[in-house]
């Protein structure tokens, strides 16, 4: 088997891994990035893209091309309950550059940073390509063994970075196992033409139980509906009139062009987790992003959140990695590092689902009203917005690009 040598080996080329081997090949260390789809055109991935991450990018002076790319942008989104507009968490009094939200179609995103780390000689990036097992020598993890449709090889490394998402292939084949959260609700994702009554302002829509998200983009809504975890099996039984006759009582202005959905391929599950994994290393092996913790979709904050653990794995192993002293302790320094802002961030997000949808309700209403309308409704609203806006558009451990 042919056998291919580097310092940092990448498995996973999504918003992680791609940041993570944009930022090694920057400064100096040989990287090899594995994907293992022919490109990134894939849709219903996570396209949130907030106030830290805009900084990120511009401490790279790569913010210009980025703001190119953003499709939409909000720096307070608002909330429709029942027919009456609130206004949600702010993001504008932020003191960055980019005090909003954007919302940036994620393989635009992972184009546009390949093509800058493709600038650098220590970048490779290999499509096509699955890391499928780890190479062990000595209680210690040095390569993975790899393949595409052409070939089977191994990747020799210094550092194997598992980047491979919630459904990690590395994580299954090593001992770090996540624990799950119980978390109450799936998510239905699909597309719907832009209405000719377009209100790009209001992203959420609740009425009767049901919860819609509407993300703009430059010729259609990417839909998302939540739904009781497991309930899709019934929803499909009930058909697809009852599902377009529910998207357009939710939200008015799509109840034309639901009707133009027209079988249940155009409707994707995505069964939604939050779980995180005890040790994030072992000799040779590191987890970051959701491999080693998995969000929700409450907030967006999953993309910002993965970048932030790149940052922070490249700041803390640059220098071992260059100079070829890369211990277990300068693996448990990211650990370290990260896992507070974790912590906490699925904290909340467990809070949030416990309140919103983990409560029992009435026959056809899958959902308790939301728990935070009486805050939208008091004096100490104001407060509540700017803190959320803080949570979710900064974070609880903002990271800054250092090598």
């Amino acid at each position: 088997m042919n056998t291919t040598t580097t310092s940092c080996c990448i498995v996973g080329g999504g918003p992680a891994g791609i940041f993570l081997g944009y930022l090694l090949a920057r400064a100096g260390v040989s990287v090899i990035v594995l994907e293992k789809h022919a490109d990134f055109l894939r849709d219903f991935r996570g396209d949130t893209v907030h106030p830290s991450t805009f900084t990120l990018l511009d401490e790279l002076g790569l913010l210009d091309e980025m703001l190119v790319i953003t499709d939409f942008r909000v720096n307070q989104p608002k909330m429709n309950i029942n027919g009456r507009n609130f206004l949600g968490p702010t993001v504008k009094h932020l003191k960055t550059k980019c005090p909003f939200i954007g919302f940036v179609p994620q393989w635009d995103f992972l184009n546009l940073m390949t093509q800058h780390a493709k600038q650098f000689p220590p970048f490779d990036l290999r499509m096509s390509t699955k890391g499928v097992e780890l190479i062990r020598e000595n209680d210690r993890v040095v390569g993975v063994r790899c393949g595409n449709d052409a070939e089977s090889y191994e990747i020799q490394a210094d550092l194997v970075v598992a980047a491979d998402g919630r459904a990690s292939t590395i994580r299954s084949v090593s001992s770090h196992s996540p624990h799950e959260r119980g978390i109450p609700i799936d998510v239905l994702w699909f597309r719907l033409d832009r209405p000719d009554a377009d209100d790009d302002h209001t992203l959420a829509w609740l009425r009767d139980g049901h919860m819609l998200v509407t993300i703009p983009r430059r010729d259609h809504y990417q839909v998302a509906m939540v739904i009781r975890k497991g309930g899709f099996a019934q929803i499909k039984a009930e058909g697809l009139d009852a599902l377009r006759e529910t998207i357009g009582r939710v939200c008015p202005p799509l109840q034309e062009v639901a009707m133009r959905l027209n079988c249940w391929e155009d409707i994707k599950l995505l069964t939604v987790k939050l779980n995180s994994i005890d040790r994030w290393y072992e000799p040779g092996l590191l987890f970051i992003g959701d491999a080693a913790h998995a969000m929700s979709p409450v907030g967006g904050v999953g993309i910002n959140l993965a970048i932030q653990d790149a940052v922070a794995t490249a700041n803390l192993l640059t220098e071992p990695l260059k100079t070829g002293t890369l211990t277990e302790s300068d693996l448990e320094k990211v650990q370290r590092r990260r896992e507070p802002a974790a912590r906490k961030t699925q904290r909340m997000q467990a809070f949030i689902h416990a309140n919103l949808f983990g409560r029992g309700t009435e026959p056809g209403k899958p959902f308790s009203p939301p728990w935070y309308v009486r805050w939208l409704l008091v004096p100490l609203a104001p407060i509540a917005r700017r803190l959320a806006g803080c949570w979710i558009g900064i974070g609880f451990q903002p990271e800054h690009i250092e090598n």
